[in-house]
Order: C-alpha cells, then structure tokens, then sequence
C-alpha cells in the first residue's frame, strides 16, 4: 500500500473544499485505501494551522469536528518518530517537519502543492513530491 506524507497546504485544502483532489485524498487516508504516514510534531502542526479561527470560518467547521478528524487520522495513520534529524534539506525551512517526516517514515511520496521547494529537498532522498491529484492516480492504478 503507498504510504505517504501529507503537507500542511493540502490538509487545508482538504478541509476546504468538498470537491477536489486533496479532499479526496484525505477520504482516501480515512478509508484507509492509502497510509497516512504522521509524526507528532507534524499532527500538531496541523492542529495549530487547522483550528486557527481564519481558517476555522473558512472551512465552515467547528473547532471540535476538526478535533475530531484529527483525532481520527491519528488512530489510523503509521505513527513515525525521528530516529535521523535531516535539516537544513530544502529551500523552504517550512517544509523541513514535512521531509523529515517522509523519510523517517519510510514514505513513498509526499502531497503538497509547494513542488517548487519540496520536488527537489524529497528528490535527493528518493521521495516523490507531488500534487494530491497525481497522488490519487498513483492510488487508483
């Protein structure tokens, strides 16, 4: 089963939109069609960019639904802990959590929508970096 590693920008985007590819890959990590590879520190950023109140109104979600969903990928995702700490690796430092993450993770790709910083920081360690729809062909083959 593909294991992967999801961006902070896609999570937002999943829990933004009702349609669309990132939203889609979210289901799919629920329904467990694909493994959602997740470090603590990563969790809890997701936790502080999801439950900020801008992006709370721009969801339409409750504080508690987004808790729980949280919660929820938590209790099904291959839990990973840094046995290798890997920065500096990439252009972006905001994107050191999320490739640290993959690669103590064992991860097969990474969705984001940041290929301009993360394509080549994941590339030097055989991690694909690619948006969620190409992540989703990747799932239905």
């Amino acid at each position: 089963m593909l294991r992967i590693v999801i961006d902070t920008d896609v999570m937002v985007a999943a829990f933004d939109s009702k349609r669309g590819a990132s939203r889609q890959l979210l289901l799919d990590v629920l329904d467990e069609h694909v493994l959602l590879v997740l470090s603590t520190p990563l969790l809890l950023e997701y936790e502080a960019v999801l439950t900020r109140p801008k992006v709370l109104s721009m969801t339409a979600l409750s504080l508690a639904e987004t808790i729980e969903v949280l919660d929820e990928l938590a209790a099904i995702c291959v839990p990973v802990s840094f046995d290798f700490r890997w920065r500096p690796s990439g252009a972006d430092p905001d994107d050191e959590l999320v490739l640290e993450t993959a690669l103590n993770g064992n991860a097969d790709a990474i969705a984001t929508f940041n290929m301009r910083h993360m394509a080549a920081a994941a590339a030097r360690f055989g991690i694909g970096a690619q948006r969620p729809a190409e992540i989703l062909q990747r799932i239905r083959i």
